[in-house]
């Protein structure tokens, strides 16, 4: 399994947070990181316009009150 060496394993000097941010490697990551939350979040949407199908067994009626459904 590998790990990401820090700077100071490194021997590198520590940089401020002024200069992470400025840093490339952290916009890369960032953007990486954000990619996999839309398509998560994307996947989860469509998955619930699609199983939330009309006279579907699994769901309510969508305009029954709640009160009729109790669920």
């Amino acid at each position: 399994m590998s790990r990401a060496v820090t700077g100071q394993e490194s021997g590198a000097a520590p940089i401020s947070a002024w200069q992470f941010l400025d840093a490339s490697d952290f916009w890369f990551q960032s953007m990486q990181n954000w990619q996999s939350e839309f398509l998560a979040v994307g996947v989860l949407i469509l998955l619930s316009i699609v199983l939330r199908q009309h006279a579907s067994p699994e769901s309510k009626p969508v305009t029954a009150p709640h009160a009729q459904t109790s669920a």
